[in-house]
């Protein structure tokens, strides 16, 4: 007897650990560390890399992304993708042990959105010029908000808390940040972002939402003098849409 068809649906997710573009003092691209994607069937796919050190700019332990996809039943799909950065040293200035992304995915039979979570992204032992830096994140943003229009108007609400949010044209940036706790000398906190003298701005657990799409960036770093740069730490996104008409 043949197997039983699975409703049709279009996996996506993918990851990297790290990339970069330095361009002072020297030009220096860093290419997107322990890249990977999901094929849009699902299976599993995974990177990693050890030891990475670009010149004076960055080094890390190791970096590793995973991302599967499934039928957990008949009626549920399921994704999940991570994105991990261990042993972290960015220009002597930022250290971490870990920072992970993880984006979790479930979706039904009958809904036109995967519910996708954020449970298991973390910083530890995150430090910026030897200080402690906290960052707290809120998950129960993601929780309270399974489809892309319930986080819209999370967000239009929240505008008056002083987080950075904005919805436009069908996409909304927001945060899981809900607060940045640090003693770091003439540091300055708005909503996710860390403004620190000489050095530049930093942008904690950035989430860049479409609907049924969620790209999670633990760190987007700007860096001023001296040295001048963008860089990506811990990088996922989880999508993942049935393919019309669901159910068939």
């Amino acid at each position: 007897m043949a197997d039983k068809p699975h409703i049709p649906f279009h996996f996506h997710a993918l990851g990297h650990a790290f990339s970069a573009r330095f361009h002072r003092p020297f030009e220096c691209a860093v290419e997107a560390q322990a890249a990977t994607s999901l094929p849009s069937i699902g299976g599993h796919a995974s990177s990693h890399v050890l030891d990475f050190q670009a010149h004076h700019f960055v080094s890390f332990k190791h970096g590793h992304t995973d991302v599967s996809g499934s039928w957990m039943d008949e009626d549920t799909v399921v994704t999940k993708s991570t994105a991990i950065v261990e042993g972290l040293n960015l220009l002597d200035f930022i250290t971490a042990d870990r920072i992970v992304a993880r984006l979790t995915a479930e979706g039904k039979r009958g809904k036109k959105e995967t519910h996708i979570i954020a449970l298991g992204s973390e910083f530890h032992n995150l430090r910026i010029a030897g200080y402690p830096v906290e960052v707290i994140l809120r998950h129960d943003l993601f929780l309270d908000c399974p489809t892309f229009e319930d986080l819209r108007k999370f967000i239009a609400a929240d505008k008056k808390s002083g987080k950075i949010t904005a919805t436009e044209d069908g996409v909304a940036l927001c945060s899981l940040v809900d607060k940045i706790e640090t003693d770091l000398p003439g540091a300055k906190a708005k909503g996710h972002l860390l403004f620190i003298p000489h050095f530049g701005e930093i942008s904690f657990a950035e989430v860049f939402a479409v609907p049924g799409t969620r790209t999670l960036t633990m760190m987007r770093l700007k860096l001023g003098s001296p040295d001048g740069g963008t860089a990506t730490v811990s990088e996922t996104l989880s999508q993942g849409q049935p393919i019309p008409p669901w159910g068939t």
